[in-house]
Formats: structure tokens, sequence, C-alpha cells
């Protein structure tokens, strides 16, 4: 979508006084299994779960990451990489009335991100699935997601096998307890299980090996007398954090350029790879001479 037509959408939101909420906690604890209760207590509207655009008990567009065969093109699907994905839901969106939208993600950078390819506003409410879940529960939902490959999509089975009967295992229907401060609508809600292609397979990682090669073919890319001495790669909760140690030709002015690549090797793998970088920090560790 063009610059001009997204800043448009954004400020037509912003103006009809859309909330944008987010549900965050990490992969496998029970954030989809929780998600319709959630909309209902803070009455909202649409919800945006793994590449899909749910109202109510309906799929209006989108696509879903559980279809996908690889966990690297889920983790896309459900970040909107691909434009053309991004804009069936934006044009989904923009036929429908409502007020509040809850994003569903493994951290607030990544709803933040997802927002933003969406065209909404940044979330004004995290919610975290410890504020909804207990500590039993979610160890429950880490079991089922590690032992049995077992994924949740937030509406009926009718739903899902009429988009995607080849993952489809089951339906379970939730009946909401007293208590849970809903004001108005239905106290039972069907959803769906599913198994991926790629769960099927085992938990996937990128190794730092790789994740090495992507940082040098950016810095490559972006400039070629740049060297890279050294690659830190720490992950915490799904999220990575990197750092480059380069050296650089004597006589460089590299203060603007390095701020430049920072940008460059974090769009470029986020892009590539799904993977949410919390931060990526350059340093110069040499300088070298233009004969070295």
């Amino acid at each position: 979508m063009p610059t001009l037509k997204k800043l448009i959408h954004h400020m037509t939101y912003l103006v009809k006084g859309v909330r944008v909420l987010a549900l965050v906690g990490k992969s496998g604890t029970g954030k989809s299994f929780r998600a319709q209760l959630v909309a209902q207590k803070y009455e909202i509207d649409l919800i945006i779960d793994d590449g899909l655009l749910i109202r109510g008990q309906r799929i209006l567009a989108g696509r879903s990451a559980k279809k996908e065969k690889a966990i690297l093109a889920a983790i896309k699907t459900a970040l909107f990489v691909d434009p053309s994905h991004a804009e069936s839901v934006r044009r989904a969106m923009s036929k429908e009335r409502f007020k509040r939208v809850l994003i569903i993600g493994t951290s607030i950078k990544m709803v933040r991100k997802i927002a933003s390819r969406l065209a909404l506003p940044n979330p004004s409410k995290i919610i975290r699935i410890e504020d909804v879940a207990t500590q039993r529960e979610i160890q429950e939902a880490i079991r089922a997601r590690d032992t049995h490959g077992k994924h949740i999509i937030p509406v009926p089975a009718i739903e899902v096998k009429r988009n995607y009967p080849q993952i489809f295992l089951d339906s379970i229907r939730i009946f909401l307890k007293k208590g849970f401060h809903v004001v108005s609508g239905p106290r039972v809600f069907e959803k769906t299980v599913v198994r991926p292609e790629y769960s099927k397979r085992g938990r996937v990682t990128i190794s730092k090996p790789a994740l090495t090669q992507m940082v040098l073919h950016c810095v490559q890319e972006f400039d070629p007398s740049l060297q890279v001495d050294k690659v830190i790669i720490n992950m915490n909760g799904g999220e990575y954090r990197l750092d480059v140690v380069l050296n650089i030709p004597y006589g460089s002015q590299v203060a603007l350029s390095l701020h430049q690549l920072q940008g460059y090797i974090l769009k470029n793998i986020e892009d590539y790879t799904g993977l949410i970088l919390k931060q990526v920090d350059i340093t110069v560790g040499r300088v070298r001479r233009k004969n070295e």
C-alpha cells in the first residue's frame, strides 16, 4: 500500500476513535484459547490472530499462519509480511463498523508491527496472558502444544473446516464463568483445535551460524567497505538481540551510515525470517588502514 494511502487509513481510524488492545504472551501459552473471552470482556469488535481477521464467530479475511508448512512461513504470515495479505485485511476492515480491535501476539513489538502493517493505531492497552490465565492453565497450554502440537483458532469448527480442512483436529466449547465482567453477549464459545504441518515436524529455530550469515550478507549488501569482526546473538523469550562489531576503513564518515545500517539489518532480517529483533547494537571495534 502506498505510504499516503496507508496514512489516510491510519488517520481515519484515529478520527473515528478506534482503539487497539493487545493480548500478549509467549507462544503456546493459550492466547488464542482466551481471545473470545477477552474480546467479550472489553467489548472488542474485531480480533487479529495469526494472520486472520475475525469478527464474532466468523473469519472475515486473511489467511491462517497455522496452515503454513514451515515455522518461518507461519511467523511471516502472522506478521502480515506479504503486502497482498495485509492489503486484503485492510480492505476487509474498511468495510466493517468497529470501535475496538484486539491484536494477539508474542510480544509488544510484534503487535505494534502488526498494527503498523494494517494501518491501525498503536495498542493503547496491553493485556498479558498472565492477567487472564493462571500459571497452571498456562503450563497446561504449553504442555498441550509441546506434547501434541495442538493449536487453537478462536472460531467454530465449521469456519475452519471450510477454509483449512487439512489441519482440522477437534473442536471444543468454552462456557463463560460468572464474574468475568461481561456486559452482554454469548456465554458459550466454540473453538477449533488444529495441528499445523510445521508442528508435526518438531520445534524449529534459526541457528546462530545461519543468523550470523544473514547479518554478514546485510552488511556487505549495505556497504562492501565495512567488515564484520564479530556477531553476538542473545535470545530471550523468542526475541533476539544482536551485537555486531565492525572494523571500518580509516577516514570513513560512518556516524549516519551506521545508524542506517542498524535499520537495514533490522528490517531485512525481520522481513526475511519473521523473527522479532528486540535490539541491534553496532559497535566499531577497530579502524583499519586503507591497504589492509
